[in-house]
Order: C-alpha cells, then structure tokens, then sequence
C-alpha cells in the first residue's frame, strides 16, 4: 500500500510533462477549431481596450511628447514576459496558462496560488471594464439619439450607480457566445477587434495631416523621471497578451500557432500604440492633453470641425469593451476547465458539452461571478489587487521557462527565448519593480486572498488532487528532494 505524501510533498510535487499531452487530447475534451488569424485577434482583443482612447490623457503630461518612448519602454517590459509565455505556450500546449507552466516546474501550491493570481486578472478585471460599458453606451446613445440611461442603472456602483445593468447585460451576451462554441466566439472578436482597429487608424490617418514637429518640441520636458513615470502608467495597457495562451488546447498546431500569435499580438499592440501617441502629440501641443477628456475625439473633432470622430470614438470604445469582455471570460473559464480536470476544483470545472464542445458550467459560473461584481461592487480598491496578481503570474511564467530549460532541456518546444538567460531574469525583475510601486493596502488584501488559497488548498485541493488519487509512487518520484 503506497504512503500517503506528507504536505511538503504535496506543496512540492509537480505534473509530469508527458500527462499535459494526453490531457489535451483526451476524448470529449475542448476542440482544436482556432487558427492562427483569429487567436493573434484574441490576443490583441484582450490587449486594446478602451485605455489608448484615454490614456494620453494622464500620460502626455507626465512625459510630454516623450510619451512615444514611454509606450516604447512598457512594449520592451512586456516583451520580456511574452516571449517567455511563447516559449512555455509551446513546449505544455494546454488551457490553464501560467497555472499549468507552474504546475509543471514549480509545484502544486504554487500552480494553485497563481491560478488564484489569475482569477483577480481575469475576473475582477473583467468586472471592472464590463462595469464602464454603461457609460460608454450612454454616451454614444447621447451623441447618436440624445437619450441616456439613468444613472442608477448605469453608472458604476459608488459612482451614483445603484445597480449596473448594462454589465450585468454585456457579461451575459458574451457568456451566451461564448456556451455556443470557441470558433464561434474567435470569429464575433475577429471582427470587433477589425472595426476598433479601423477606428484607430483612421485616427492616425486624420490625425496625421496635421502633424506639426514643433509640437514635439521640447521632446522630453520632464527629463527621464517623467517618461519612465509615464511608462508605468500605459505598461497596463500591454496586459492581456497572456490570454493567447489559455486556448492552448483549442488551438490548431498549438506548438507553432501560440508563439507566433503571442509575437504578432505584441507587435501590433505595440504598433497600434506608438502610432496613436505620435499622432496624438504631433497634432497638437502637449500642454492641451492635461484635464482633456476623451483625447482622441477631442483632436479628431478640432481638425475635421464635425462632430462624427466623437461618435465614431465612442462606438470604438464600445466594441473594445466588449471584445475584451468577451476574451476575458473565455480565458477565465479555460483556466477553470484545466484546474477541475486537474482535481484542484470539482469535477464539474471540467465538464464539456458534446454538442458545443465548451465548458458550459464553467463559462456561466464565471459569467455569474463577473456580473455579480459588475452589478453591485466599486471596483476601485481591486484595481492594484489586479494589478498584483497580474505581475505575480508573469514573474512565475518567466521563472518557468528558467526552470524547465534545467529540468527538460530536450523537450520539444516550438519557440525558445532569445538571450536566455538574460530575458527571463529582466522580466522577473521588472515584474518585482512594478510590484514594489504598489501600495500597502494591496500587499495587505493580496496576503488576504492567498490566505483563503492556502484554506481551500488545505480543506479540499490536496485531497481530490489527481497527483493524489493516481500512483503514489511516481507522484513522489516526480517530487523535488
């Protein structure tokens, strides 16, 4: 009879490699239907939303027009941790993301704390932007028809918001897509994400004829302090990038298709942005972005003397929300699928519809949970908690790959980081620097909330865990010493 794994052993023991690939292609699991087009869309669907339509706003007058090289500096950081997610999104092709990287090298408590991580990136991040979709709405309504929807029903909660119900609406709309199948729901964000980046250019287009160089003049105003302040302010702009990689097991030829997409997503994030904030400060002196609301319809309006850039502006920032909603829960359910079938979560986690082929129970239980905070919390106090956990799992992807070149140096992988081991060690320490700035009432509520990981570990995970139930011997041999 095999000995029962001390906690130690439990914490420490790792999935072997080979089970991520007859997990993936177990029968009546997720179907491989998204192609390379449509899961780049996925990654820069999650990645623009609606903060290039406003962030200049607060970080041209941190940088001036320098601000160009602080969407430069915040590309580079957050290309260090995705080529990291390209090359582990490789070599484990699965669903649960950075859970499943952790899983793999770092143990089991630690792949259960980082999909905790996930859940205040994915959840509460959906949340908050489901919960402006109102305000969006009612502004585009108000330009188009001159009709707006109560406060009380539309403004976030705290904000005059009694409940929100556009975002409770909007949760349900994508969960619905999202029930009826992954390809379907790759195709609707294939187009939104075209239309909103049609916005976008046709912004650079407009904006280009009046470009001014005098207007970059005094190019750095604040000195170096100010663009990397500024850095730090658009840096979140780059994340969702890391959603390409939930739909590891949904993907066609996963092994070249999530690398390349995550690269593409990346560069045309990057693109998008650099061009957005050159046009923005060459159309007009950075000293008019401080306190101007809505920036790029603001310039669009002043250069074409009509008010139709303010409406085409708004519906961009409506199809954003929107399309990042939508990636945002159809990562957070895949993340849950991969955890049920691992044990950490009830089985139900994994369950899949034969006839869609989607985790039903999944997707609407997550749904329900995006709504609830949609409809009913102020959401300002979970925006530095996401931002904490956001960073955790990236630091923990690219102490991943670190690991598993020692511990697997011959597995396959599709994609491998340039520089190792340079790269992943700067992202690590970029993550740590970003995560320094944050304040201590985030620390307090991040320890809080690993705390009731650890409870749930403890009560439940451990004990319905797969690596528990199935041959204890090689469980431990597969555990570090």
């Amino acid at each position: 009879m095999p000995t029962r794994p001390t906690l130690r052993q439990q914490f420490l023991r790792r999935k072997p490699l080979h089970s991520f690939t007859t997990d993936s292609s177990e029968a009546g699991g997720l179907r491989r239907t998204v192609g390379l087009f449509q899961l780049t869309m996925i990654g820069i669907g999650a990645t623009i939303g609606t903060g290039i339509f406003f962030a200049l706003d607060s970080a041209v007058p941190e940088a001036g027009p320098a601000v160009i090289v602080s969407f430069a500096l915040a590309a580079v950081v957050a290309a260090l941790t995705a080529l990291c997610y390209a090359e582990l999104a490789s070599a484990v092709p699965v669903s649960g993301s950075s859970y499943s990287y952790a899983y793999a090298t770092l143990g089991e408590f630690a792949a259960w704390a980082v999909g905790w991580c996930l859940l205040l990136e994915y959840a509460v991040s959906g949340a908050a932007i489901a919960v402006s979709w109102g305000q969006y709405l009612n502004d585009l309504t108000e330009r188009l028809f001159g009709f707006q929807m109560p406060a009380a029903i539309s403004a976030p909660p705290g904000a005059g918001g009694i409940v929100n119900l556009p975002g409770v609406v909007l949760v349900g709309l994508c969960c619905l897509l999202l029930v009826r199948g992954a390809k379907e729901s790759a195709v609707v964000n294939t187009v939104m994400v075209v239309v909103k980046l049609g916005v976008l250019a046709l912004f650079v287009v407009v904006g280009a004829t009046a470009f001014d160089a005098g207007n970059l003049l005094p190019f750095a105003p604040m000195g170096m302090a100010g663009v990397s302040a500024a850095a730090a302010t658009v840096f979140f702009s780059f994340i969702g990038l890391d959603a390409v990689s939930t739909a590891g097991e949904e993907v066609r030829n996963p092994r070249r298709t999530l690398p390349l997409a995550i690269i593409l997503a990346l560069v045309g994030v990057t693109t998008v942005y650099v061009l957005v904030a050159l046009v923005g400060v060459g159309a007009q002196p950075w000293t008019r972005f401080e306190g101007q609301e809505a920036g790029l319809s603001v310039i669009l309006g002043s250069l074409t003397g009509a008010g139709w850039p303010a409406v085409l502006l708004s519906a961009g920032a409506v199809l954003s929300i929107v399309s990042v909603t939508l990636v945002v829960l159809y990562g957070q359910s895949r993340i849950l699928y991969t955890m049920g079938r691992d044990g950490m979560l009830p089985s139900a986690f994994h369950r899949v519809s034969p006839r869609t082929g989607t985790p039903v129970f999944t997707t609407l239980l997550t749904g329900g949970f995006v709504a609830l905070l949609a409809a009913v919390f102020p959401l300002d106090l979970l925006t530095d908690l996401t931002s904490m956990g956001t960073l955790v799992a990236f630091a923990v992807v690219s102490l991943g790959v670190l690991i598993l070149r020692r511990t697997a140096p011959n597995l396959e992988r599709g994609f491998r980081v340039p520089g190792y081991p340079v790269v992943p060690i700067l992202s690590i320490l970029a993550c740590g620097y970003l995560v320094y700035e944050l304040p201590l009432a985030t620390y307090l509520l991040f320890g809080g909330w690993l705390a009731l990981a650890l409870t749930v570990y403890l009560l439940y995970s451990r004990r319905n865990s797969c690596l528990e139930t199935t041959d204890t011997a090689r469980t431990l041999e597969e555990t570090p010493a």
